[in-house]
């Protein structure tokens, strides 16, 4: 519903992380990965650059996540029969996820290949 006041609305999208944190593994293990990767930039002392970056692709990950999380309930809901329409759209969705994962990975290691040539 349109016209809700903020603390209406931040409680909707607070719902949402906390139902799509008990509802779905790969987010739990996608936030798992986050604590590792706060702990590796803790340790190495990283720079406020590296910081940045690691937490805009961390927030990549996470919400590539939520929106398969999101459509693959919706479309489960609405679609529950197998299609392959239906299949096609889970699978790019994933897809999607598992893209923005690469993408952490290679600025991972390319964090790594930096801090071990210091």
């Amino acid at each position: 519903m349109k016209g809700q006041s903020l603390g209406r609305r931040l409680g909707y999208a607070l719902n949402g992380l906390r139902l799509a944190t008990r509802q779905e593994k790969s987010l739990r293990t996608h936030l798992l990965a986050t604590v590792a990767v706060v702990l590796v930039l803790s340790l190495t002392r990283a720079s406020a650059l590296w910081w940045a970056v690691m937490a805009l692709t961390v927030g990549l990950v996470i919400v590539a996540e939520l929106i398969n999380s999101a459509l693959e309930t919706l479309i489960d809901h609405l679609h529950p029969e197998r299609h392959p329409a239906i299949g096609a759209a889970k699978d790019i969705a994933a897809g999607a996820t598992l893209l923005a994962s690469v993408v952490a990975l290679v600025v991972g290691a390319s964090y790594l290949v930096d801090w071990l040539g210091r």
